[in-house]
């Protein structure tokens, strides 16, 4: 008869008792089972990710919205791009369908010479004459055949020449529709990049706790205040740089007081706009991206500005930054991918990105990649 004897407890090394006859049965050791206890979080204890670092989230939601604005640019490219290849294409499917018109007018007049060819039967004229029951009559309608050949043949000379233009242009148009075509697929392609970035520079951010993100805020407060040391700094030599120009008697000409005048026109429209959203791709009047004010802007004044930052860079004189005016435009970045209108004193009026408003701020809040009088 089999002993009844009551199992031996064991210890672990965290003092949890063991049932050792379970270890078979189940198929867990003591080893395995006391692994599993001393990996255990503690009870009522939940795992919890590492607090973020908030200077790299800083960095990195910079880095995707500036990834945006770049995308932007190119969005705003390929939409003005699109916009131009689609204007042609209508221009060329205007011009194939009124040579076609034409075309067709030719070929009726062919058909009339045809049918009339068809009418005497294409044989010689002599035999004609000699089955004619009225010969007085063939040498009537012979005269006229003949006064009629030359026009016969300036309408076949039209009607090739007229069939050859014709062709080229529908050639033109089948081009211009592939490039529309093409263009479109980028501008869709771009308008996503844009998106993306923006999606993940929200993710990041929702990620943040109530108290993360009041720390985030006052990085972004730092930030704003030594930008606006520098910008004090800045405008103190283009004041400097300035009263030497009066001294050396450079300044004050009729070319200066009428960019001035222009100027004044620009900076009263951009003011204007202050508080408006920032939406990537927008001209106003409701909303701005970066280069959509200071092309709105600029128009106000009687100057018309290309649409992308990359286009308005090479419009008008670049000049040292210590000798930027209001109505300059100062542009970011070494892709020059953002741009904003100066003001004076430091300052710019900027519509910065998704989520704010058209403000103004330190110049020296972004790094300059140049200074440019746009006319």
């Amino acid at each position: 008869m089999a002993s009844h004897r009551k199992p031996r407890n064991t210890s672990t090394l965290t003092g949890v008792r063991t049932p050792a006859a379970l270890g078979p049965a189940v198929g867990i050791t003591t080893a395995a089972l006391t692994s599993v206890v001393l990996l255990a979080p503690s009870a009522g204890a939940a795992p919890s990710d590492p607090a973020p670092n908030l200077e790299e989230v800083q960095k990195q939601v910079d880095g995707l919205y500036h990834q945006a604005g770049v995308a932007t640019q190119k969005y705003n490219a390929a939409k003005e791009h699109t916009a131009a290849q689609r204007k042609r294409v209508d221009r060329l499917l205007d011009d194939v369908a009124k040579r076609t018109e034409s075309l067709n007018a030719a070929r009726q007049e062919l058909g009339s010479f045809a049918a009339a060819q068809y009418r005497t039967g294409g044989i010689s004229g002599t035999a004609t004459l000699l089955l004619a029951d009225d010969p007085q009559q063939y040498f009537d309608d012979s005269h006229l055949m003949n006064r009629l050949t030359d026009r016969q043949k300036a309408a076949v000379d039209g009607f090739e020449k007229e069939q050859a233009a014709t062709a080229k242009k529908r050639a033109e148009a089948a081009k211009s529709l592939t490039r529309l075509t093409d263009s479109q697929a980028t501008l869709r392609e771009t308008k996503e990049d844009v998106q993306k970035k923006l999606a993940s520079a929200r993710t990041l951010l929702s990620k943040l706790t109530a108290k993360e993100k009041a720390r985030l805020a006052a990085i972004e407060k730092q930030k704003e205040e030594a930008a606006a040391r520098r910008a004090q700094e800045l405008a103190a030599r283009q004041a400097a740089a300035q009263r030497e120009q009066e001294q050396s008697g450079s300044s004050g000409t009729a070319t200066d007081h009428n960019y001035a005048a222009m100027a004044t026109k620009a900076i009263d429209f951009a003011k204007a706009q202050l508080g408006k959203p920032y939406v990537w791709g927008a001209t106003g009047p409701d909303s701005f991206d970066c280069s959509g004010l200071t092309q709105a802007a600029w128009k106000a004044a009687g100057v018309s500005l290309p649409r992308t930052t990359w286009d308005q860079v090479k419009v008008g004189t670049t000049v040292p930054v210590d000798q930027a005016r209001p109505g300059d435009l100062v542009f970011y970045f070494s892709d020059i991918s953002h741009v904003g209108l100066y003001i004076g004193d430091g300052q710019v009026i900027d519509a910065p990105r998704p989520g704010k408003n058209v403000e103004t701020i330190p110049m020296t809040y972004m790094p300059i990649y140049s200074v440019v009088r746009p006319a």
